[in-house]
């Protein structure tokens, strides 16, 4: 039999090491493919959705052109007659910006001239598309300055959903401004602070003390991604009430408020469901009504997290370099690999590892609320992963120590002991063995009298056949009465009560005595039942000898590494076997039962018993008091 070669104690920590090891290599691979960006993505949408929505900017203003809206122009678009006013409303109460998120590079007539007018105004922002690969010759209206120019192309993720946002686009010939960024220089530039070098990197825009690194296409947990332009993370700080609202109606009949618009960013666009300038967020997956945003909401919340930067009111998100990355989900994993590898219980497994994760979740979302974007989905994904191999592993390993032990100790125990024995394998086995350790047992030999005789009037075939069913019935009456059957002898076996768990109270060791001793008597009995059915077949019939004895031994495995049993040594063996094998031809009962003193001590008159005397048993130069059993105490023995 093959046994491991390295202790227990060296490997628990190679087992947790390699697993752990194996796991996030594997997760750090497929990550670097991208197979965990989905779940990241998942998480992150989940955390955006969690975090509490900030107060409404104060600083900005939406005017949305909704269904209603268009009803009442009976028109789409909208005539340029009708955004002129607008525009001249807005104006007259004096914001800082309006963006127009409306194209307008053919013109609507009637009222072209006046929107001409209006677009000159130098606080007015006009879209137009950036070059692409679907570029829909869609222009700036014509006679703005290209300063007041912005795209408002918007950056969507593999799934659709917009968790990015662009600042500028180069082309062959230029780089193009974001509508979202003009609206926030615009406003900054009153606030004193202008677009600057980053200090990290002079290519990066740096606006107040906010540096804006740009998005890789493996920035933070994006691993494939269209990463062209200058992309940041897109910080939404509300799912509705960004900013306050009003519809275009409201602005045409002057029925908003000078203070809504004075000092204020005004963004015109539309939200009407049939202008199809709707998009996916991070909120979608929670809301029904409104499972989509407006563009110009999201170019809003653009403008709103430009300044927040730039005016040290928040920062923007944050990730770790790749190493720290790693290390975070490397440590998850050992970490769960540990608790799989120590905890046994299987509820209890589940209930820690379903606690570790709800922790890791929770720190997750800590930083997040920090404006940290750490790896969620694969640290979450290597603990459950690494604890099913591990379990996976233990429960393989526990099999081998199982199938290793009933080789020791053979398949011939009570279902009690081998649970018991199962339980305490971990303190059993040591280094692939049972370990040599002195009890205080009961050994029980049996032997079939005049055996060679029978052997001698029967086949081989019908020989085997019989025996085997002599052993049989006998065997099934150690397993009753919680003894191991430690080897066969032939025509007979030897039992032991007491071992492998060491019994060291006298009322265990008593226990064991009074078990062997009624083990003797079930054998007795069911020797009987044999011989009756065995004469109604004519087949032989049999005697049988039992000796027993309750003494010291040593009991472990013997052997070498390629073949080990489970042994019992010491005096005490041999003398049960003299017991058994005493005065072999003055026996006349069914079955004989001899026991030596130390075995009577145990029995506490339990049994009526024939004293001997003091008796020299062969190959032992002391006397041994020995008894015959007669049967229960209860009983009456003529």
């Amino acid at each position: 039999m093959q046994l491991a070669a390295l202790p227990t104690i060296a490997r628990v920590p190679l087992a947790i090491v390699a697993t752990s090891a194996a796991v996030t290599a594997c997760l750090l691979g497929i990550r670097q493919l991208g197979g965990l960006q989905p779940l990241e993505l998942v998480s992150y949408d989940l955390m955006v959705r969690l975090r509490p929505d900030r107060a409404a900017d104060p600083r900005l203003l939406l005017v949305t052109v909704t269904e209603a809206d268009i009803k009442a122009q009976q028109r789409w678009p909208l005539s340029d007659g009708t955004i002129a006013t607008a525009l001249q409303t807005l104006q007259q109460f004096k914001p800082t910006a309006i963006g127009l998120d409306i194209y307008r590079d053919l013109p609507q007539a009637p009222g072209t001239a006046a929107l001409a007018k209006q677009l000159q105004q130098p606080n007015v922002i006009a879209i137009t598309k950036a070059q692409d690969a679907d570029d829909l010759g869609v222009k700036p209206p014509p006679g703005v300055p290209e300063n007041r120019i912005g795209f408002n192309d918007i950056a969507s993720d593999p799934d659709g959903v917009i968790r990015r946002g662009l600042l500028f686009v180069d082309t062959d010939t230029e780089t193009l401004y974001a509508f979202s960024l003009r609206l926030a220089l615009t406003y900054l530039h009153n606030q004193g602070i202008s677009p600057q070098a980053g200090l990290l990197d002079s290519s990066y825009l740096r606006l107040g003390n906010a540096e804006f690194m740009p998005w890789e296409a493996t920035s933070g947990q994006y691993q494939t991604v269209d990463a062209k332009g200058y992309q940041v993370l897109l910080n939404y700080r509300a799912r509705n009430q960004l900013a306050r609202q009003v519809t275009l109606t409201q602005v045409l009949n002057g029925t908003i408020e000078p203070d809504w618009v004075n000092g204020k960013i005004v963004l015109l666009g539309t939200t009407a469901e049939s202008a199809k300038d709707r998009f996916l967020t991070p909120y979608s997956m929670a809301e029904k009504q409104t499972a989509l945003m407006p563009g110009v909401v999201i170019h809003a919340q653009m403008v709103s997290q430009i300044l927040d930067a730039a005016l040290n009111q928040q920062s923007l998100v944050w990730v770790w370099s790749d190493w720290v990355e790693w290390c975070w989900i490397g440590a998850w994993v050992v970490l769960g690999s540990s608790l799989a590898w120590f905890i046994r219980h299987p509820l209890g497994l589940c209930l820690v590892i379903t606690l570790t994760i709800t922790v890791l979740l929770g720190i997750c979302y800590t930083i997040f609320l920090s404006q940290g974007w750490v790896p969620t989905a694969a640290p979450a994904l290597g603990v459950m992963v690494v604890a099913t191999l591990v379990v996976s592993y233990r429960a393989q390993q526990a099999q081998q120590q199982q199938m290793m032990m009933m080789k020791l100790l053979g398949q011939n125990t009570s279902p009690e002991i081998a649970t018991t024995l199962w339980k305490s394998r971990d303190r059993l086995l040591k280094s692939g063995k049972l370990p040599g350790q002195r009890l205080i047992a009961t050994m029980l030999f049996t032997d079939i009298r005049h055996f060679s005789t029978l052997s001698e009037q029967m086949p081989p075939e019908a020989l085997l056949e019989w025996l085997n069913e002599y052993l049989s019935a006998i065997t099934e009456e150690v397993k009753a009465n919680h003894g191991i059957i430690n080897k066969f002898t032939g025509d007979g076996l030897l039992a032991v009560f007491g071992v492998p768990i060491n019994r060291v109270t006298p009322i265990e060791v008593s226990q064991d005595a009074r078990l062997a001793v009624e083990c003797a008597l079930a054998m007795s009995d069911r020797l009987q039942a044999l011989n009756e059915d065995w004469q109604t077949r004519q087949l032989p019939t049999a005697q049988m000898r039992v000796g027993i004895f309750t003494g010291p031994i040593v009991a472990g495995s013997l052997g070498g590494k390629d073949r080990l049993e489970y042994g019992v040594i010491g005096d005490s063996v041999n003398i049960a076997s003299r017991l058994e094998s005493y005065a072999k031809d003055q026996q006349i009962e069914l079955c004989r039962i001899l026991i030596a003193k130390d075995t009577l001590v145990h029995l506490q008159d339990r049994f009526t018993v024939e004293p001997w005397g003091p008796l020299a048993l062969k190959g032992k130069q002391q006397l041994i008091d020995v008894y015959r059993v007669l049967g229960y105490a209860s009983e009456q023995h003529t």
